[in-house]
């Protein structure tokens, strides 16, 4: 109230010159109350014009690139791709809402809404966001879980049988996806709010590919029933899908002819345009729109497709509880595969993708999509490749195809009403086409990196035999322990020098290498921690070829032998010493005369008995010391090491203090300089 009432005229020309009378003012204003001057000025800093640009350009990047937008290099490519990926979104998004376990209405909406908010949020100008299968198939997972049919049956009085409430039912899925759909947007925007965008480094791509198979085989499975045209019951939890082929084995004496026949024509007749879109891909100026000419073979299956947009309404926070887990894995999936195909793309044109900012728009496209009842959205392959081939170089041709799913919402949307639901099955077959070619991973990964090639198979098998979301966070535990495995078990080596140069290299896999004499240079190819800390020393004894236990154990041994010497020496010295005291005694006393053995200092000449003795002893101790062939000292090359933790620490520490105890010195070289300096002692 009291900044309100004081009239604060600032020149932000002369923000700097009169920074100081701008602090005097608001000491007056608040009583001089530091805490306060100090928050105001922070602000108005923050929100000086050069700073306050900066922040509205990278956070809605439409305004930096859309004022620079060429009309005579992008209009076209944009306009002809425009049109061509709307075409492709009107029977994906019908198809793709049938995963979704929605009606196919919201599958268009899902395509219009998201795609503008994109449009003013995406940082990459090349991928086709919208319904994807990866992403309806889990949402379908979500909707049928917490809507099943059971809970919407009814009794029909004229037919005197218990049906679904179909409508009822499907009024409830929707409000599920719309749930599952505004929580995943939410956690995508508080992830890019908290820069955690680094978090798709953990999808690797065999895993991100091996997924994304699994999950194609999930909606394959699940697109049976309107391919046969039978009524399996829904499975829930691990091993859903087999017990599903299961039941569609059983329940295929039901085909339904007509729907089989519709599914199998339909699939020819796309299988084959495709590839012909593929042979003619550089003659033809736009692909043909294959998907929209089965509508005229079909049974009319679909329904009712309303005309008009939907009013937004708020998501019911009641389910948010139940469906957290699964907007959680939603987030991560649809974000992981739109930034995977959006640095692809930013590599090939030369521009960077930001990704907490694509963290950010996909966010607000989910949240807001939310509102609006649509379903869960990522970034499709296939319209990316159709957008990108067709000359779009903008994320105006997304608009342009929102723009070709509201003409089709708001006029034509009621001429495909009579579109089959088996040929909307066929589309999603052979738009899976490209998932299910991600099986030659295997022979390349195979040749490559067989490691990589585990967890492309592992991440296949557990998405197929769990769920979608259950399948991606057992998948990225097994790839995390990969990585463990692969630092725990390295490769340990002895390096040799390149005859006149200065270069080393592994004594094992070059021939033409020397080692140093005298001198043991050993490496591991990974860091070292507590997992391998204790297999770093074995190893190191083993190249090496000290035996550092029996050595300390042969000198502990001698050292006792010498320990038990001289106290032999000392006790015959002292009981020699007091016989020669007796024999000097009684010769004074004159009772005998004996030759005393030793003088009065006590210094006796040992007998022959006594020196064999001492010679066996001194034989012992000399074949105890260490071997003259045992090198002079031992240098660890620590590059691959990038930290250590404590049991590092102490593991080079009890390296160091075993090798001094056999004369051995220890010595650190190439140490990174985030190492600890408490190894600096022995650094080279």
């Amino acid at each position: 109230t009291r900044v309100n009432t004081l009239e604060l005229e600032i020149d932000t020309r002369c923000w700097y010159s009169n920074s100081r009378t701008l602090e005097a003012n608001l000491c007056t204003l608040f009583n001089h109350r530091p805490a306060y001057v100090s928050l105001v000025l922070a602000f108005l800093s923050l929100c000086s014009g050069p700073k306050l640009k900066s922040c509205m350009l990278s956070s809605v990047p439409v305004l930096s690139w859309l004022p620079r937008y060429s009309l005579r290099d992008n209009a076209i490519g944009d306009l002809i791709s425009g049109i061509s990926v709307g075409i492709m979104h009107l029977p994906q998004g019908m198809a793709y809402a049938l995963l979704a376990a929605v009606p196919p209405v919201f599958g268009l909406y899902s395509s219009f809404y998201p795609i503008l908010i994109y449009f003013i949020f995406g940082s990459s100008k090349h991928i086709s966001v919208g319904t994807y299968a990866v992403m309806s198939v889990m949402i379908g997972g979500v909707t049928e879980r917490l809507a099943p049919d059971t809970n919407f049956m009814m009794y029909d009085n004229a037919t005197n049988q218990s049906m679904v409430d179909v409508l009822a039912r499907d009024t409830e899925r929707v409000k599920v996806a719309a749930a599952v759909t505004f929580l995943s947007g939410l956690f995508q925007m508080l992830l890019g709010l908290v820069q955690f965008g680094f978090v798709v480094t953990y999808l690797s791509e065999p895993l991100v590919r091996g997924y994304t198979t699994g999950a194609a085989i999930h909606v394959i499975v699940s697109q049976l029933k309107y391919t046969f045209g039978i009524s399996p019951k829904r499975h829930s939890g691990p091993f859903a899908l087999i017990f599903t082929v299961i039941e569609v084995c059983y329940l295929v004496p039901e085909t339904n002819i007509g729907t089989l026949v519709v599914s199998l024509v339909s699939i020819i007749g796309l299988v084959m345009v495709k590839e012909l879109n593929t042979y003619l891909g550089k003659k033809l100026p736009v692909p043909i729109p294959v998907e929209l000419l089965g509508g005229e073979y079909g049974v009319e299956v679909v329904g009712e497709i309303p005309s008009g947009l939907q009013p937004p309404v708020m998501p019911t926070a009641s389910l948010f509880g139940q469906v957290i887990g699964d907007a959680f894995a939603l987030s991560v999936v649809g974000y992981g595969i739109a930034i995977s195909l959006g640095r692809i793309f930013a590599l090939k044109y030369g521009y960077k993708v930001d990704s907490n900012q694509e963290l950010i728009a996909l966010g607000l496209s989910n949240t807001i999509g939310g509102v609006f009842q649509c379903f869960a959205i990522s970034c499709s392959m296939s319209r990316t490749m159709v957008q990108e081939s067709t000359g779009g170089k903008t994320q105006v041709a997304s608009a342009l195809s929102a723009m070709v799913i509201l003409v089709i919402m708001l006029w034509i949307g009621a001429l495909f009403e009579e579109l089959p639901k088996a040929v909307l099955a066929a589309i999603i077959y052979v738009n899976l086409q490209g998932m299910m070619k991600q099986f030659m991973d295997i022979p390349t990964l195979w040749k490559s990196n067989k490691v990589d090639m585990l967890v492309w198979v592992a991440t296949l098998i557990l998405t197929v035999l769990f769920n979608p979301d259950i399948g991606l966070a057992a998948s990225i535990a097994f790839s995390m322990l990969t990585v463990i495995f692969r630092t725990q078990l390295p490769k340990y080596s002895l390096l040799g020098q390149v005859p006149e140069t200065d270069i080393y290299r592994p004594v094992e896999n070059y021939n033409q290498v020397n080692e140093i004499p005298g001198v043991v240079i050993f490496r591991s190819s990974a860091t070292l921690y507590f997992a391998n800390a204790e297999m770093y020393q074995d190893a190191l004894a083993e190249k090496s070829g000290i035996d550092i236990t029996k050595l300390i154990s042969q000198k502990k041994k001698a050292e006792a032998k010498r320990l038990r010497k001289e106290k032999k020496e000392a006790r015959k010295a002292k009981k020699d010493a007091k016989k020669n005291a007796q024999e000097w005694v009684r010769r004074r006393s004159g009772t005998e005369e004996i030759i005393p053995v030793c003088n009065v200092l006590g210094e006796c000449e040992p007998d022959s008995s006594e020196n064999e003795v001492e010679k066996g002893v001194a034989t012992v101790e000399e074949g105890s010391k260490p071997d003259s062939t045992l090198p002079r000292a031992i240098i660890l090359e620590l590059s691959p090491v990038n930290f250590l933790d404590t049991v590092g620490v102490k593991t080079l520490r009890n390296v160091s203090r075993l090798h001094a105890l056999i004369s051995i010195l220890l010595n650190l070289l190439t140490c990174s300089a985030s190492l600890p300096p408490s190894i600096s002692l022995y650094v080279l």
